[in-house]
């Protein structure tokens, strides 16, 4: 068996799409796009319990080396300890709560809280308290850094901030062999994270992200340049993928012809299918994982208001570029900046559809299976969002957890 067949023994087909006796699926109604008391519960119950992605091995090589991730309530900091260990941890000092840490970089001997110089050692154990003889009886060992769950796959370092649940390892499964030969462990940053606000709500950012169905028309660049598998493919744990490989024809765009005529041509390194080829991946909830011969990056979109989200957008080349790779990149780079103002404006678009009166859920195509898996994921953990209308203000919790209840006695 090829990884290509290994990787996709799992996936949805349309044959099993079509919900039993309710013709085609629906999309989640619109008011969970619009609520600010459910972007409060999905960010506990879908956020906080998935693996979210903070930076790239190679950014945390050294001891003190560190990188940090914003969430919306939440900052964790991964750090590579002087045992040459990756941690992670909430970065929030124990004594007032201040923030520790901002964006990546090295700490030389001691991780200091700027507000009262509270001093943790790289292991997350604190180290030093100024005026410790005003704290009578403080036992520094419980004022540790708090630790958070982390793993790696593929160079890419995750943290977990509700563990529990499978590893990042079940949940690529076969998908880790299918792109093992573009070396993604070796890649390094271009820069820090580009990041964005969109005027969106953050489910209208991954619905988009979740289907090629939109390409056609919504990317004409893609287009014209690659054959785009609409279809795609999901494993059972919801990690979704599709194949997109560069057309014999020249695209009559200059960019994307140049793209296309050298990527087979100054990647000789590579195998020569993988030199042609573009993969897509999802990570449930809300990351995406774009793997090229040249380069790749993560497209990872976070909850930060009912109708806003928050876009960050790292990019990591191959190490030790030659001129001509960097060329090759620099075009990446232009194509998938157009692609990626393209979502942009198609997502707010959605935004403001959603909130008027004339629109309610629609019917799924199959080629949106891997959004319908994502909808019912949230459907899942919060219930609450299977009901037509928003509920009363201030009673969503509440709601919910009814609705939990009685799926619990169900037994569904």
């Amino acid at each position: 068996m090829t990884a290509t067949q290994a990787a996709t023994t799992s996936i949805t087909t349309p044959a099993n799409f079509r919900n039993e006796g309710n013709g085609l699926p629906r999309a989640l109604p619109a008011w969970t796009y619009r609520n600010a008391e459910l972007i409060e519960l999905e960010y506990e119950r879908l956020i906080l319990p998935s693996w979210q992605f903070v930076c790239h091995i190679n950014q945390v090589k050294n001891p003190g080396d560190f990188a940090t991730l914003d969430l919306m309530r939440d900052s964790i900091i991964v750090m590579r300890g002087k045992d040459k260990a990756l941690r992670a941890f909430m970065n929030v000092c124990r004594h007032r709560g201040a923030k520790l840490l901002d964006g990546s970089g090295t700490c030389k001997h001691r991780l200091v809280c700027p507000y009262h110089a509270w001093s943790y050692n790289f292991d997350g154990s604190l180290a030093a308290v100024p005026a410790e003889h005003t704290f009578p009886g403080l036992d520094k060992q419980e004022f540790g850094l708090r630790p958070v769950e982390l793993e790696v796959v593929l160079g890419l370092v995750f943290i977990r901030v509700i563990p529990g649940g499978p590893s990042l390892k079940e949940m690529w499964g076969d998908y880790v062999d299918l792109v093992a030969d573009y070396r993604l462990e070796d890649m390094v940053p271009v820069d820090e994270p580009w990041t964005d606000i969109w005027q969106c709500n953050w489910k209208v950012g991954v619905d988009n992200n979740l289907e090629n169905y939109h390409i056609p028309l919504g990317h004409p660049g893609y287009h014209r340049m690659l054959d785009n598998d609409l279809q795609g493919f999901i494993n059972v744990h919801g990690v979704a993928g599709s194949k997109s490989v560069l057309k014999d024809k020249p695209s009559p765009n200059w960019v994307e012809r140049f793209y296309q005529q050298m990527a087979p041509e100054v990647l000789r390194d590579l195998p020569e299918e993988i030199r042609r080829t573009w993969y897509f991946f999802t990570l449930p909830p809300n990351i995406g994982i774009d793997i090229y011969p040249d380069s790749m990056d993560v497209f990872q979109i976070l909850p930060r208001g009912a109708e806003t989200c928050v876009v960050r957008y790292p990019v990591y080349r191959r190490p030790k570029e030659n001129r001509e790779q960097r060329v090759l990149r620099y075009l990446n780079g232009r194509i998938n900046r157009q692609v990626g103002a393209e979502d942009r404006e198609l997502c707010e678009r959605v935004q403001l559809g959603i909130g008027s009166r004339g629109y309610e859920a629609g019917p799924l195509s199959s080629y949106e299976v891997a959004l319908k898996d994502f909808h019912d994921r949230v459907r899942a953990v919060c219930p609450v969002t299977t009901l037509p209308k928003a509920p009363g203000a201030g009673s969503l919790r509440q709601r919910n957890a009814e609705l939990s209840a009685a799926v619990k006695r169900s037994g569904n």
